[in-house]
C-alpha cells in the first residue's frame, strides 16, 4: 500500500499538492466514483420486485416494458450529465463540480426510495443518472489534473475501478437488504461524500491557469480540436459499445450454451469472474502503460479483446470449464483499456475545455447502449442468438483498433 500510495503521490511537487491533499483527493473521488457504480446498477438489481410493488401485479410484457423504460432512461440521463456537467466543470472547477454532481446523484437516488410511483422512479432515475454521468467525468478530471508523472496513470487506473467495486457492491447490498425502498437511502452515502469535498477539495492548479472558455470563445467543437474530439469519440464508445454488449448479454448465453433451464451457477460464477478481471485489469493498468506505452496498451486491449470475443463465442460450442478462464482474460483486458482509456482522452485537449471534450467522448456511445436497451430482444432474434450476436459486436473492437491506428503515437 505504501508503494502505491508514494507513486499516485509523485506528482506532488509539480502540482503544489502535498501528500495529505492527494489522499482527501483520491479518497473523495474513489467513493463518489463507487457510490455512482453502486447506483448505476442498484435498480438493475431490484427491478422486478420494485416494478411489481409499484404496479402490483403485471404481465411479463408489462414487466420487460417498464423496466427497459426505467433503464433506458438512466442511460440517456448518464450521456446527457456526462456532456453538460463537463461544460460546468470547465466553466466553475473540478472541486465544485465533483461536489455538485455527487450531491446530484445522491439526492435522487434517496428520493427514488420514496417515489409513489413508477414514473416517478423514472424521472429520479433520469436525474441520479444525471449526477452519474457528470462524477464520472469530474472526478477523472480532478484526479487527472492533480497529479503528474509516473503516477497519473497509475491513479488514474485505481480510480477506474471504483465503478466495478460500486456494481459487486450493489450485489452485496442486494444480498443485505431485500427491501427495494430501503435500498435505495444508500444514496446518504454520497450526499456526505459531497460534504467532505465542499470541505476538503482543493482546486486543480491547469484548471487555474489556462485563460477562462467564456474569455476566449474556445469551444471542443473548435477546427483544431474537431479531430481529436472525434478520435476520441471513436475510441472511447467503441470500447464502451463492446464491453455494454458483453456485459449485458453474457449471462443469457452462458444459460444457452449449458443446456441447463436455470445455470444459476454457470451465470453467477461467469459474472464474478467478468468482474474480477475487470478490477485486476484497471488496477495494473498504470504499470502497463509505464511498461509498454499508452498507445501500445490501447492497441493490445483492442486486439486481444477482439480476439478473446472470437474464441470464446464462435469456438465454443457447448458450455465447458475453459470458457471461465477465457471470461477472465477478456475482462482483465477490459479493466487495462479503462484505466489507459482515462489517462489517453483527457490529454487530447488543453484544460480550459477537457472536462467538456472528456464528458462527449466517455458519452456520446451510450446514445447507441440506451437506444439499444429498447430492441434487445429483436437484435438477438434478427442476428441469430446470443452467441453471434456477441461475436458481431465485437467487430466494434476492430474500429477502435484502426481508430487508435490512425491516431497516431501518443
Amino acid at each position: 500500500m505504501s508503494a502505491t500510495t508514494s507513486t499516485m503521490e509523485s506528482g506532488r511537487v509539480t502540482t503544489g499538492l502535498g501528500r495529505g491533499d492527494l489522499r482527501l483527493i483520491f479518497a473523495i473521488c474513489f467513493i463518489s466514483s463507487m457510490f455512482g457504480g453502486v447506483v448505476s446498477t442498484l435498480m438493475s438489481v431490484y427491478l422486478p420486485v420494485a416494478v411489481r410493488d409499484l404496479l402490483g401485479p403485471v404481465t411479463d410484457k408489462e414487466l420487460n416494458d417498464v423496466s427497459a423504460t426505467i433503464n433506458s432512461v438512466f442511460i440517456f440521463g448518464w450521456m446527457f450529465g456526462g456532456v453538460i456537467w463537463g461544460l460546468i466543470c470547465d466553466r466553475i472547477g473540478r472541486a465544485r463540480t465533483v461536489m455538485l454532481s455527487t450531491v446530484c446523484y445522491g439526492l435522487f437516488t434517496v428520493l427514488v426510495a420514496i417515489a409513489p410511483s413508477w414514473w416517478m422512479v423514472t424521472g429520479c432515475r433520469f436525474v441520479s443518472g444525471f449526477g452519474v454521468g457528470g462524477v464520472l467525468v469530474t472526478t477523472t478530471m480532478m484526479v487527472s489534473e492533480s497529479w503528474s508523472g509516473k503516477g497519473r496513470a497509475v491513479a488514474l487506473g485505481i480510480l477506474s475501478i471504483s465503478i466495478p467495486v460500486g456494481i459487486f457492491s450493489a450485489g452485496l447490498i442486494n444480498f443485505l437488504l431485500p427491501q427495494w425502498r430501503l435500498a435505495f437511502l444508500t444514496g446518504a452515502v454520497p450526499l456526505v461524500a459531497a460534504g467532505a469535498a465542499m470541505l476538503v477539495l482543493k482546486e486543480t492548479g491547469k484548471w487555474k491557469r489556462p485563460p477562462r472558455l467564456a474569455n476566449t470563445g474556445l469551444s471542443f467543437f473548435s477546427g483544431p480540436y474537431r479531430k481529436n474530439l472525434l478520435t476520441g469519440s471513436v475510441i472511447f464508445g467503441t470500447m464502451l459499445i463492446g464491453m455494454w454488449a458483453i456485459f449485458s448479454w453474457l449471462p443469457t448465453w452462458v444459460q444457452s450454451l449449458s443446456g441447463l433451464a436455470d445455470a444459476q451457477h454457470e451465470r453467477g460464477m461467469s459474472m464474478m469472474l467478468m468482474g474480477a478481471g475487470g478490477l485486476t485489469g484497471g488496477f495494473v493498468s498504470g504499470w502497463v502503460v509505464h511498461a509498454i506505452g499508452l498507445r501500445r496498451t490501447m492497441l493490445a486491449c483492442f486486439a486481444i479483446c477482439f480476439g478473446m470475443s472470437f474464441i470464446l463465442f464462435k469456438l465454443n460450442g457447448s458450455w465447458n470449464s475453459l470458457a471461465y478462464l477465457e471470461e477472465a482474460l477478456l475482462a482483465v483486458f477490459f479493466g487495462i483499456s479503462q484505466g489507459a482509456l482515462s489517462v489517453y482522452i483527457p490529454e487530447l485537449f488543453p484544460a480550459s475545455i477537457g472536462a467538456a471534450a472528456t464528458g462527449f467522448c466517455f458519452n456520446v456511445g451510450r446514445l447507441f447502449t440506451g437506444t439499444a436497451v429498447f430492441f434487445v430482444g429483436a437484435l438477438v432474434t434478427w442476428l441469430g442468438g446470443y452467441g453471434n450476436t456477441l461475436f458481431i459486436f465485437s467487430f466494434i473492437f476492430l474500429i477502435g483498433l484502426l481508430a487508435t491506428l490512425v491516431a497516431g503515437k501518443k
